[in-house]
């Protein structure tokens, strides 16, 4: 156990001007705190705060950091409160143990929803002073150091699992690699234990086998770049077992095939010389093909610099090469604790607390539905490696592997993102879905009546994009439901010969534990409460005289309605989400029904589809609709057409022919059955209407090579 006197003069080598006070009178407060208290190992708890202080004190963090790791379980797990610590120690010291308190006290739903609002608000909380999560790191390494005294396997498992997921990836994004390592690998060893004792065990193997290589391999770098005269500092260590794995597992090979297990750091003096040993070393040792990365002139989003390169070195080992400067190192191995380093007996403070990606990880915040969504996005932010893309007037841009163009809008502002509607890649017209490679130039193409598609979820990678397209869909949605919802309501309203009102409607908001009436058209439009409990809360009589279901949805009063994203259909709701059944593709000039779908909006079927049995017993989700003879000409629609077509060359090309020379478009084809003579075969067809549909069928029936043609159902 550090005594005392010890840890004093732990902070004092590097802070001769140390505040012995706080440490001595926060060193006694815990101790007092914790008492008698012990943990899993059996030792007393309060050697888990020591060894938090004691991790720190080896990246040289100020006198009020070292007390926060000394305070930081007292108000979880004893009597004090965050008053009493700033009233002892003041508001700074108080305001950090209350970041890093670990909020197990909230009364959550699951452990899922309390690790996700626990995480939040340590976002929240490390993006007032960073130094919150650097004193969060260091309590997760000393539990991580002393897990295997935990007797439940299945809490070891889920501490492992966060630790993997959320913490040692945080550890990497602020650059503090010795403690990233340390986690992962932790973590790794309680998750996965099989591959990694394979790993150390074919570890072990190969350094019986080849002495002492990392020492041999240091010698002759040193050698080389001496007879260049070029002054280095060259160390060199085997890759951790994590790592191994998580590169085998990424490349998709076996430990055999994985030769570069070895990385070898240089340190130089100054950035030029940073390239002229490269160029000794490139000169003296062929180099790997895509195994460059120049992270100096562009760094990490950690604000890691450094050469890496990849080459066949000495005893034709294939290693790895890390070329950077002495300052360079230092943000290497201690991340944003460099920028507390002592220089003259000072700390600097203020370089280190803008971080880019912790500004985007808090408007997360403003576009997540809840903790668990936050989290979700979170992890994308944090979980991926680096592409390297620039605009056009040469901006850098770092976005997640395999990052596509409506990512690269979003990093580059929220607003953009929302109204591009293409972008170009290197000059060329590209796809929204195009993934990006280092070095694109991308421009992105906006328009002010371009709003996010739902399709864009399905393709974009980071966070913030997917959080912003959520937030624009549900808001839609929700607008939606809200209007659906008013004109179902209105239309019970109706039947029942009562006079529609919002003001009606307030008086039975507390019921349905809403707050304003549009929320209770949300839930209407949504399916989640019927209209007619609604009018039933309002007029309890009218459960006596209920109409019929039919009544509720009268001809008679059948709107045309032009707005309903443009479809030439009598009957629909203004704002109404609409949408068309895919199990009976209804056309203009079919007849056709509506459903109400509960999350959906209206489903247009046509009047003879099988699937609208399902809704026998729900005659209050029926809509009167049908098509508008007077409106103007709509947009092709899919009829969908079942085939039987021989065997035989050019019969494709023949059907195809016919479908394009009769003005229709195949839009999907799919084969559903094949014998030596026929194929049976699905064709979706984009046709104005079903007198349209009906002459393609009519020619296709005329082709030699087509046995059947018909349309589709299902």
């Amino acid at each position: 156990m550090i005594r005392q006197y010890e840890l004093v003069e732990k902070v004092r080598a590097y802070d001769p001007a140390v505040d012995e006070d706080v440490l001595n009178r926060a060193y006694v407060f815990s101790m007092k705190m914790h008492g008698t208290q012990k943990r899993a190992s059996g030792d007393p708890y309060f050697l888990h705060p020591l060894e938090v202080a004691g991790i720190l004190t080896k990246y040289r963090l100020d006198a009020k950091t070292i007390a926060t790791a000394l305070l930081h379980d007292t108000v979880e797990d004893t009597l004090t409160t965050v008053d009493e610590i700033e009233r002892v120690f003041g508001p700074e010291i108080g305001r950090l143990v209350d970041g890093v308190t670990k909020l197990s006290r909230l009364e959550l739903q699951s452990d899922q929803t309390k690790q996700a609002e626990n995480f939040r608000k340590l976002l929240l909380a490390m993006s007032e002073d960073i130094r919150v999560l650097l004193v969060k790191l260091a309590d997760r390494l000393h539990n991580m150091r002393t897990i295997g005294f935990i007797p439940s396997a299945e809490k070891r498992q889920r501490i492992a699992r966060e630790t993997m997921e959320i913490y040692a990836p945080l550890a990497e994004r602020i650059g503090m690699r010795q403690i990233q390592e340390e986690l992962e690998d932790s973590a790794f060893a309680e998750l996965n234990p099989e591959a990694r004792s394979s790993i150390v065990t074919r570890l072990s193997f190969l350094r019986e086998r080849g002495g002492d290589v990392v020492t041999r391999i240091v010698d002759r770098l040193r050698r080389v770049l001496a007879e260049e005269r070029v002054e280095a500092a060259v160390s060199g260590r085997e890759k951790t077992p994590y790592s191994i794995w998580r590169k085998m597992q990424r490349k998709n090979v076996g430990f055999e095939q994985l030769s570069d297990i070895m990385a070898f750091r240089v340190v130089v003096r100054t950035v030029p010389e940073c390239y002229g040993a490269l160029g000794v070393i490139h000169a003296r040792y062929p180099l790997v093909p895509g195994r460059f990365k120049d992270y100096i002139s562009t760094p990490k989003q950690n604000g890691y610099r450094s050469l890496h390169s990849g080459v066949i070195g000495p005893e034709q080992q294939r290693i790895e090469i890390q070329i950077r400067t002495a300052e360079m190192h230092d943000v290497a191995e201690l991340g944003v604790a460099a920028h507390w380093s002592y220089k003259d007996g000072r700390p600097a403070t203020a370089e280190g607390k803008s971080y880019r990606w912790l500004r985007e990880l808090l408007e997360l915040l403003e576009h997540a539905q809840d903790p668990q969504e936050f989290l979700e996005h979170t992890k994308l932010e944090l979980f991926q490696d680096q592409v390297f893309c620039f605009t056009p007037k040469g901006a850098l841009i770092s976005l997640p592997r395999g990052g596509t163009i409506v990512d690269f809008a979003y990093a580059v502002h929220s607003e953009i993102g929302d109204h591009c509607v293409g972008g170009k890649v290197n000059g060329r017209m590209m796809p929204l879905r195009t993934q990006l490679s280092n070095g694109d130039q991308v421009e992105v193409i906006t328009s002010k009546a371009q709003t996010p598609s739902p399709l864009w979820e399905r393709f974009v990678v980071t966070g913030k994009a997917r959080a912003r397209i959520r937030r624009f869909i549900r808001s839609q949605q929700r607008s939606q439901f809200a209007e659906l919802g008013r004109a179902m309501l209105r239309r019970a309203f109706e039947a029942e010969h009562y006079e529609f009102a919002d003001k009606a409607v307030e008086n039975v908001l507390r019921g349905f534990k809403c707050q304003a009436p549009e929320d209770l058209y949300v839930l209407i439009g949504d399916g989640e409460v019927g209209e007619r409990q609604v009018l039933e809360a309002i007029f309890p009589g009218a459960r006596a005289r209920a109409a019929k279901p039919a009544a509720r949805w009268p001809a008679r009063r059948r709107a045309r309605v032009g707005s309903a994203g443009g479809l030439p259909i009598r009957g629909l709701i203004p704002g109404m989400a609409v949408h068309f059944a895919e199990c009976c593709h209804p056309l203009v000039g079919d007849r056709i029904v509506g459903i109400v779908v509960p999350g959906e909006g209206i489903r247009i079927h046509t009047i003879d589809c099988d699937t609208l049995a399902r809704h026998g017993d729900q005659p209050d989700r029926w809509v009167d609709v049908s098509w508008d003879a007077d409106a103007d000409a709509p947009s092709q629609k899919v009829g969908r057409i079942s085939l039987v077509v021989s065997n035989e060359p050019g019969s494709l090309g023949a059907l195809s022919t016919v479908i394009a020379k009769n003005e229709g478009n195949i839009s999907n084809l799919k084969i559903i059955n094949r014998t030596p003579q026929f194929w049976e075969m699905l064709i979706d067809v984009e046709v104005r209407d079903v007198k349209h549909l009906i002459n393609v069928i009519a020619a296709l029936r005329a082709t030699p090579c087509i046995s059947a043609a018909e349309r589709a159902r299902g």
